[in-house]
């Protein structure tokens, strides 16, 4: 079998997209207008608001007039975007070669389609039926309910999309033996020629595929011109047609435009929060995650305001995305009412675990990644993670890099013999330094140049035992970062041991750590 390609088509995208961000709409009569004035046209109008009377060729006034209950909604470019990029996602969740079908004029100008390869998918859904029950239940469950085609060909295959698509869910299959016998009765204003063309054809009484392939291809092109070849091509199923690309990158964005101004943070969260849903699930259609998000506000008088939020880790969870999206908002509000966002993001692959033979199972990935985020939401950007040296001598400086679980290094090069070896013979115990963040101010008397008496929150007595000073400099050409300390490790009377500094920019004692 050669190849296969499957077309997913909405009829009514723009009410779709409308829909998809406000699925309380759903069950009231709602249409889609070109503009919010009484007398924009209407674009498309769903099956309730049909129900009660409401036409296409209405203005919104007299549509209101014939239901007064009717719900108007501005065609928005942002979500007509938005929903024919999440048609691209929908499809490559089931293939990974898909592209979007070019958007169409005239009476298909609010249609959206998608193309995928299907070759070779009976191997995997057993049925190409059931390839396409697949791709159509994925659509649905995306809000964008539509009919899927599959034929040897694009064009074939959007041909019998459009023939089917007066029936939300329905499903053709063409075999490549009987495409030539289903497409002959059809009507050639499915093939959307230009409308020159298709007034001429009607002059001439061609108003089917059969009609125009039973009139010779030389004398046609010489009365009406080389697009009628183009015509007959696409009738005929035998377009040259390029292979499906594989998707450039994994850039994904949804927007809105909003009817009305946001000034607060509260109201602005429940938009986020729908924005940051439907593009969680456009990121697990395509098994991806988000590391970062790029948030832009289009505020009152043009002007646009653009930041990114990042996670510790991937993540999925929307309320730790919207909880860091939130803190930054909070930190630094935009400087006008909000009249559209967006929020895109560069899909990153999920971690995964890979069991071990010879050691335990670690923490799911998709769990700790979950876990690490909420921290960070908690804690701010930038204070979780795992601490490591940084490549400085300042006493208190440190670095944070991402958390990684520790690996179980009793894999099978370590034999039973080595585990008792190291268990009778343990590594001998060494005292460790607990450091305090802030350090504790102290006052200390000195005694033939040493510190002979403490008194601080942490220990107080006279001085058993002493060693240093210790002196640490450096960063001496910054005014800001310089620093200049001696250390000493002192046995109080009292029994603690602790590491006094002192500060000789400040000229202030400090206690900085205890041993344990």
């Amino acid at each position: 079998m050669g190849t296969r390609i499957a077309c997913l088509l909405v009829r009514d995208l723009p009410l779709r997209a409308a829909l998809r961000a406000h699925p309380e709409l759903s069950e009231l009569p709602l249409v889609v207008a070109s503009g919010p004035a009484a007398q924009a046209d209407i674009i498309v109008i769903s099956p309730t608001a049909r129900a009660f009377g409401v036409r296409s060729w209405n203005s919104v006034a007299q549509a209101r007039s014939a239901c007064p209950k009717l719900r108007v909604q501005v065609a928005s470019p942002a979500l007509e975007r938005t929903a024919r990029d999440a048609l691209l996602d929908i499809a490559l969740s089931l293939s990974p070669r898909a592209a979007l079908a070019p958007q169409a004029t005239g009476p298909f100008a609010s249609e959206g389609g998608v193309f995928l390869d299907a070759s070779g998918t009976d191997a995997l859904f057993h049925s190409e039926k059931g390839f396409a029950s697949a791709l159509l239940a994925r659509s649905v469950k995306q809000g964008l309910p539509g009919v899927v085609s599959l034929a040897s060909s694009k064009a074939v295959a959007l041909l019998v999309a459009r023939c089917i698509s007066h029936e939300p869910g329905s499903i053709q299959v063409l075999p490549p033996r009987h495409e030539s016998d289903f497409l002959a009765p059809l009507s050639l204003d499915l093939l959307d020629p230009d409308d020159r063309l298709a007034q001429t054809l009607t002059r001439f009484g061609v108003r089917t595929v059969r009609d125009l392939l039973r009139l010779p291809r030389r004398a046609l092109s010489q009365r009406l011109g080389p697009e009628i070849l183009d015509l007959i091509t696409r009738a005929r199923g035998e377009e040259v047609e390029a292979p499906l690309p594989e998707p450039p990158d994994t850039r994904l964005e949804e927007a809105i435009d909003l009817e009305t101004p946001i000034a607060s943070l509260e109201p602005l969260s429940f938009v986020l929060r729908g924005l940051l849903s439907r593009l969680t699930e456009r990121l697990s259609l395509r098994s991806l995650a988000c590391r970062s998000l790029d948030l832009e506000f289009v505020v009152e008088g043009g002007g646009r305001d653009a930041r990114r939020v990042s996670a510790t880790t991937p993540t999925l969870d929307v309320r730790v995305l919207l909880r860091l999206s939130m803190l930054a908002l909070a930190d630094q509000p935009p400087g006008a009412a909000i009249e559209g966002l967006s929020v895109g993001t560069r899909g990153v692959p999920a971690r995964s675990d890979q069991l071990d033979l010879f050691r335990p199972r670690g923490p799911n990935p998709a769990a700790l990644d979950r876990t690490l985020s909420k921290l960070e939401s908690l804690c701010g950007e930038g204070c979780v993670g795992t601490p490591e040296v940084a490549d400085t001598h300042h006493p208190s400086a440190f670095g944070l890099k991402p958390f990684q679980p520790p690996s179980d290094r009793s894999g099978p090069g370590r034999t039973q013999r080595d585990h008792t070896a190291s268990d009778a013979c343990p590594p001998p115990t060494q005292p460790a330094v607990r450091a305090l963040r802030p350090p504790v101010p102290a006052a200390v008397r000195i005694d033939h140049g040493q510190p002979s008496f403490i008194r601080s929150a942490i220990s107080n007595g006279h001085v058993v035992m002493i060693a240093g000073p210790w002196r640490t400099t450096g960063h001496w050409w910054s005014k800001e970062d310089r620093f200049a300390v001696d250390h000493f490790d002192v046995q109080m009377s009292d029994g603690a041991v602790v590491r006094l500094c002192f500060d000789w920019l400040q000229q202030v004692w400090q206690i900085d750590g205890i041993y344990d």
